[in-house]
């Protein structure tokens, strides 16, 4: 199970900048609102076995809002196209990715709201910059799929001589007709 809880990739921004957000001292203020996006180049994602290649650079928008109660909500979402190997067959998987980025942080010193778990939250670092890379890395990961396919019903290959079904039967497989 840990192989497939591991992720993997380098982002970078296409402007140079930092893939992260120094937020703005007016939106410590309660109801305050900012939006933010760009596009990040990412050379491959690795998520669990597979490795995911992408067309382009992925474009985001992260809206951040200050919801009064010494946590900010962080919505938004990244949105390209990826390819990786279907896990049956081994030819090209690809997917349109529109991945949803959702994340609660607690400003520094601030206590859990009542009934909540710790797990929730993320806390704001003291320096007020949150990290894009891995806001955009987890919300990849979570909308990815575990099982790359490059169709539901794709039928693989033969496990006796490695002939891709998609394409028919192979000899081996018309010879068990017979």
């Amino acid at each position: 199970m840990e192989e497939l809880s591991r992720v993997s990739c380098s982002l970078r921004s296409l402007s140079g900048d930092p893939l992260s957000i120094e937020l703005p001292a007016e939106l410590f203020s309660p109801a305050e609102f900012a939006q933010f996006e760009g596009e990040v180049a990412v050379d491959a994602l690795e998520y669990g076995p597979d490795e995911y290649r992408f067309d382009g650079p992925l474009s985001w928008h992260i809206d951040v809002s200050n919801t009064g109660d010494d946590s900010l909500l962080v919505m938004g979402y990244v949105r390209g196209h990826a390819h990786t190997d279907c896990a049956r067959c081994l030819e090209d998987a690809a997917y349109d990715i529109d991945a949803a980025i959702e994340e609660y942080f607690l400003t520094e010193g601030a206590e859990l709201p009542e009934g909540a778990d710790e797990d929730e939250f993320e806390r704001l670092p003291s320096s007020h910059v949150l990290d894009v890379e891995s806001l955009l890395a987890g919300a990849l990961a979570f909308d990815l799929p575990l099982v790359p396919l490059c169709s539901d019903d794709c039928k693989g290959l033969c496990p006796h001589c490695g002939a891709n079904l998609n394409e028919g039967l192979c000899d081996c497989e018309a010879s068990k007709a017979d």
